[in-house]
């Protein structure tokens, strides 16, 4: 049984299923630029346009620059562990594929359900963002949409300086006259609803379309981003008293519990934006997709890696100095500090920018979400139906066009800050995963040709896994919870449909009543 249980999908199969050509395969049509804008496109936007102010405000102060440095460097570990597995088994199935060959069926399971996870929460967050920047964007331009229609369901939202504006991003000295100001309870946030319904028929459309795209779009963001920069300290160099009331306490005291300011609030704000980096992991669920998975899929990961990883940093400074963190638990932070400054254009840029640079973040989330989903149907895990190629966009239609309209639901029903913890739960658990994965291949067959190898083994996988169970652990009792039932179904699912229809499994049933056929007939006495 347990070793039934820990069967491992042989690496021949894999690479042969990775080399597959024809109209039910995956096109190979991307090259190192569009891995790294893919890469780009996923991690520049989702940290940087949605998470940097809630986590600020909430757990780590202006010190959220130490654990944007933190997440970092557990990204660069777990980054050189994904390049060294997506360019020896360039698949779409991602940390999930690669579990399958080094730990066994039932590990390969768990992670890829928590990718499901991963990137279901993943998109909505940043749906959710999106939905903050469009919303203050048509205001600028004289066309609001409802508040009732415009957040989460349950968010306050009131109407201030002829602007209508959730509740907690109100400056202090606001605060009293709120009682007198028209309020709104928001019920759905359709703006969410309509990006990823949006997002979902680009996908349907094609991977090539969908990644030109995506680079033109990473171009424009990285530009408003490096104009939000320039624009931001200059204006904190001629105002040095700002930024040094906004920056003061740099770690605020601990508010009493764990997680809330002070050490622990950086730590666990380190855990929450550890999800903004999952962009490299979504790179590699597009192995299958690359035209030379051994050359461009390292450059595509640990390129992206490193570029978003030093834009996050500046991006961080700057805005904390702008605004002070108290204030920026809000879907638009950026869009919040750059008002600051008083220049109009600029405002209106980085909207611009952030607006289409969270299109391309949601875009890349539910590319990895379906391509996992087509890899664990190819396996016989999941239903025949998520692994359908259209015949002409060679895309997973069925499997793109369903979860978009799950993922849509859950982007106009949850809260931000709720989404983004349960998106970094399932990318910290899949890249412990992927690094204990490499350093039990390395020891198994430590011949096998790998086209990038990651150095310093068992240094770096131990370092990854060290650092993302650190920041697991440091997440809120209640993620615990949602994740831990989510892998009980996760289970059942497992043991009353995958297990019976796994193709290893079959395989080995197979093998085993070739065996006993062989065997010579007994004769009685």
């Amino acid at each position: 049984m347990a070793s039934q249980l820990l069967a491992k999908k042989p690496l021949s199969t894999i690479m042969a299923e990775a080399a597959e050509t024809g109209e039910h395969s995956l096109k190979r049509s991307l090259g190192p630029v569009n891995l790294v804008t893919l890469g780009i496109g996923a991690i520049i936007g989702t940290g940087i346009f949605v998470l940097t102010g809630p986590v600020a405000a909430t757990a780590a102060g202006p010190a959220i620059l130490l654990s944007f440095i933190i997440a970092g460097i557990g990204c660069a570990f777990a980054g050189l562990c994904y390049a060294e597995f997506a360019a020896l088994l360039p698949i779409a199935g991602s940390s999930y594929s690669y579990a399958y060959a080094t730990l066994g069926e039932i590990v390969a399971w768990v992670i890829g359900w928590a990718l499901v996870l991963e990137y279901a929460f993943g998109a909505a967050t940043v749906a959710v963002g999106w939905s903050g920047y469009v919303g203050s964007l048509l205001q600028d331009i004289g066309i609001p949409v409802p508040p009732s229609l415009s957040y989460a369901p349950g968010t306050q939202v009131v109407l201030f300086g002829g602007r209508w504006a959730p509740l907690a991003s109100l400056p202090a000295s606001a605060q009293a006259t709120v009682a007198s100001l028209p309020h709104v309870t928001s019920s759905f946030d359709l703006v969410a609803f309509l990006g990823i319904l949006l997002v979902t028929a680009v996908l349907v459309k094609g991977i090539k379309e969908s990644a030109n795209l995506n680079t033109a779009i990473v171009i424009v963001k990285v530009s408003v981003l490096l104009i939000f920069i320039g624009l931001g300290a200059s204006f904190l160099a001629g105002h040095p008293s700002l930024s040094s009331a906004n920056w003061h306490p740099f770690i605020p005291p601990n508010a009493g519990h764990f997680g809330e300011f002070g050490w622990t609030g950086v730590l666990r704000g380190a855990g929450i934006i550890f999800f903004a980096y999952i962009g490299f992991d979504a790179v590699s669920t597009a192995a299958q997709e690359s035209k030379n998975p051994a050359r461009d899929m390292p450059i595509g990961i640990l390129g992206s890696l490193v570029i978003c990883t030093a834009l996050y940093i500046l991006v961080a400074i700057v805005l904390t100095g702008l605004v002070s963190y108290t204030r920026l638990n809000v879907g638009d932070p950026i869009a919040l500090g750059v008002d600051v400054t008083g220049v109009r254009w600029g405002s209106f840029l980085v909207k611009i920018g952030a607006i289409g640079g969270l299109s391309s973040t949601m875009l890349v989330m539910l590319l990895g979400q379906t391509r996992v989903f087509f890899t664990m149907s190819k396996d016989g895990l999941l239903g025949k139906w998520a692994c359908k190629v259209h015949p002409t966009f060679r895309t997973p239609y069925v499997s793109t066009t369903v979860i978009g309209i799950c993922v849509a639901l859950l982007a106009a029903s949850l809260p931000i800050e709720k989404l983004g913890e349960l998106t970094s739960i399932g990318t910290l658990f899949a890249f412990t995963v992927v690094c204990a994965g490499v350093w039990v291949l390395r020891r198994a067959q430590p011949a096998l040709h790998r086209p990038f190898r990651t150095p310093w083994v068992p240094f770096v996988p131990i370092m990854g896994m060290l650092v993302s169970l650190l920041m697991m652990a440091s997440l809120h009792a209640l993620t615990w919870e949602v994740f831990l039932c989510w892998l009980v179904l996760g289970l059942v699912l497992y043991f009353t449909y995958g297990r019976r229809h796994s193709a290893v499994q079959l395989a080995l049933a197979g093998s085993a009543e070739r065996e006993v056929a062989r065997e010579p007939a007994q004769v009685a006495p």
